[in-house]
């Protein structure tokens, strides 16, 4: 089956639902049941471009990521042919489908490590985003880059380019950290980097990995003061997960590594809370800091909705927020109202099946009530916001978790849910509470 015929059939599903936010109609249908358009549905619509190339992979790393050479439009020259095709072919579905889609709020290229591709082909790419859907005015524009990509030249035409943001896959300042995660940049190249896109007039995010098997909690600190020193603007902290089917996770089963602690990665997220917090940062996702700019004031003493300062990412809220995006690339997923959907995952068939002109759906689903639900807390629950809507059920289950330390009294008292620290260490316990598992 064709990946634009499987897309369709999504689409049909969903219309047939009749859900009250499917998408499908243009705006002012007259159909009782039709479905809303995208310029109504969501305040926001991002778009996500995959990049799959990695020099090496990383023994933690369970991307979709690649080191091979998988031939024309699947190697580091010549994939950006391959986005342009699929651009072109996402833009075709979304007008025959009499679809309106707002100019992007956000861009972002992920992967792999997106800078390896050459900055022409990179600017190829925004250029086609940028005729074929159009891109907001003071949109993000963000990419992924290992520290020792960056180049002054590389950080100059990212900026010439159209990008505004880059976020630096940093993980740790410890040497022997760096080793056991296979990352291949030295800590000492991380200041040129920043300073190179700071010269480019770019910001500067930087990505942190704690709980490395081995990484004591004085090392996490290291980490987390040389983060300071470097005066970013964004701060992601994710705790390390060894996925089956790395080469960590075999590492570690034959004992060759130890075990990931819990209680120490606890201690390692309320350590980074701490000292981000001191250092004039706010958290607006579990895993994400904003660093606050002269002039902004938060809106009060409880746990505030960050989502109005400079140096939140977008791209993130789009995901937390639940509103609207296209993946464009191998293995990338995509989500517009209750319709999602995911992309080939090899290089070499994803660039085969967009050569025939067919978007390189995978699979997809529709998500039924149940599963909207779910995630309206589950995700709300991540974010400083939180769930500000609750159910009448819901509601009554607010004062035992409260009780626990894991809400906010304050905004229980409101009706809402918010997470405490402590209920941020437990997001997923909370979440299934709130829906009454």
């Amino acid at each position: 089956m064709g990946g634009t015929l499987r897309l369709e059939q999504l689409f049909s599903t969903a219309d047939k639902g009749r859900f009250p936010d499917k998408i499908g109609a243009s705006p002012g249908s007259s159909r009782r049941d039709s479905p809303v358009s995208l310029t109504t549905l969501k305040p926001g619509f991002a778009l996500y471009i995959h990049v799959p190339f990695c020099r090496v992979r990383c023994g933690y790393c369970d991307f979709n990521t690649y080191v091979n050479d998988f031939g024309s439009g699947a190697n580091r020259e010549s994939y950006h042919q391959s986005a342009l095709k699929e651009i072109r072919l996402a833009t075709s579905f979304l007008r025959e489908r009499n679809l309106t889609i707002p100019p992007l709020s956000s861009v972002y290229f992920g992967g792999g490590t997106p800078t390896l591709l050459p900055s022409k082909a990179l600017r190829m790419i925004l250029e086609e985003v940028r005729s074929a859907w159009g891109i907001a005015a003071g949109a993000e524009v963000s990419i992924e880059a290992n520290p020792d990509t960056i180049t002054e030249q590389v950080a100059q035409d990212l900026a010439a380019s159209g990008f505004t943001r880059v976020s630096l896959g940093m993980q740790s300042a410890v040497p022997k950290v760096l080793a056991t995660l296979d990352r291949t940049h030295s800590p000492k190249n991380l200041p040129n980097a920043v300073a190179a896109l700071r010269r480019a007039g770019l910001a500067v995010s930087l990505d942190l990995i704690y709980g490395t098997p081995g990484e004591s909690l004085a090392d996490w600190e290291t980490s987390l003061q040389e983060a300071l020193r470097l005066e970013a603007d964004h701060i992601s902290a994710y705790s390390l997960v060894i996925e089956p089917g790395t080469k960590m996770h075999a590492l570690v089963k034959r004992g060759k590594l130890p075990p990931i602690n819990p209680d120490s990665q606890a201690e390692k997220y309320e350590m980074a809370d701490a000292l981000l917090a001191e250092a004039g940062f706010v958290w607006y996702e579990i895993s994400n800091w904003a660093r606050l700019k002269e002039g902004e004031n938060l809106p009060s003493p409880t746990i505030p909705d960050a989502t109005y300062l400079t140096n939140v990412s977008r791209h993130n809220l789009a995901y937390w927020r639940d509103w609207n995006w296209w993946g464009i690339g191998p293995g990338a997923h995509s989500h517009l109202g209750q319709v999602r959907w995911w992309n080939q995952k090899h290089p070499r068939t994803y660039a085969e099946q967009v050569s025939a002109g067919q978007l390189p759906v995978e699979d997809g689903e529709v998500l039924d009530k149940s599963g909207r639900e779910l995630e309206r807390i589950m995700l709300g629950l991540r974010t400083a916001a939180g769930v500000k809507s609750l159910t009448a059920a819901e509601k009554t289950r607010l004062a035992g978790l409260v009780a626990s330390g894991y809400l906010q009294e304050e905004a229980a008292a409101r009706g809402e849910a918010i997470l405490t620290l402590r209920g941020r260490l437990m997001a997923d316990y909370v979440t299934g509470q709130l829906l009454g598992w």
